[in-house]
């Protein structure tokens, strides 16, 4: 889900439009969308990309040219080879160009964030497949790579920012108007902040 504040985030990172921007992961192309209106050249890619859309269904390895920026919003720990297509990444970008990176946090994503989640797709009428808030965490953390492991692939080619911890869970498939419930949760330590942000400056 695309909310204001993540793209306010992308906006506030890149540099001053015309830049040429790679978007990785885009998905159904809402964050290009938003870009191009604001003056971006913007090349998004997603290989689960529906054929006909905006966003060109090829895999961050098969990107050629140059650009002077990239994001990736919730897609690199997706993204396979990982350290391969982070060194790809770099070559097609100069020194100093910024990639703009929105990730959950597997290593922070509970029992607790899991059963939250869980009640609130049973409040809004839209129970999940699977209802077992450990068979969850596992799931997640088995399927996609951890935010140390995208750190790590990134920080070969590029100086890394510290991550800032966000909200997230009210993105994935709930409601927007839930995240001032999950900000307040995490304010009291009872839910863990499973969003994280960063800038990576290609070196």
């Amino acid at each position: 889900m695309l909310t204001r504040d993540l793209v306010a985030f992308v906006r506030a990172s890149l540099p001053e439009p015309p830049a040429n921007v790679l978007e990785i992961g885009a998905g159904r192309g809402e964050l290009a969308h938003e870009l191009r209106a604001a003056g971006y050249t913007v090349t998004a890619i997603d290989p689960a990309a529906e054929p006909g859309s905006e966003v060109e269904p090829v895999p961050l390895l098969d990107v050629s040219g140059s650009f002077d920026a990239a994001a990736a919003v919730v897609s690199l720990h997706h993204v396979e080879p990982l350290e391969e297509s982070c060194a790809h990444l770099a070559s097609l970008l100069p020194a100093g160009a910024p990639v703009v990176v929105d990730e959950i946090d597997a290593d922070r994503y509970d029992e607790r964030a899991a059963s939250w989640w869980l009640a609130q797709r049973r409040a809004l009428g839209s129970p999940h497949d699977h209802e077992d808030p450990a068979e969850m965490v596992r799931g997640l953390r088995d399927h996609i790579h951890p935010l140390p492991a995208v750190q790590a692939a990134l920080a070969r080619h590029f100086e890394l920012g510290a991550p800032v911890r966000v909200p997230y869970l009210h993105r994935w498939e709930l409601h927007p108007m839930l995240r001032e419930m999950e900000v307040d949760l995490i304010a009291r330590g009872a839910l863990p902040a499973t969003g994280a942000r960063l800038v990576a400056i290609r070196s």
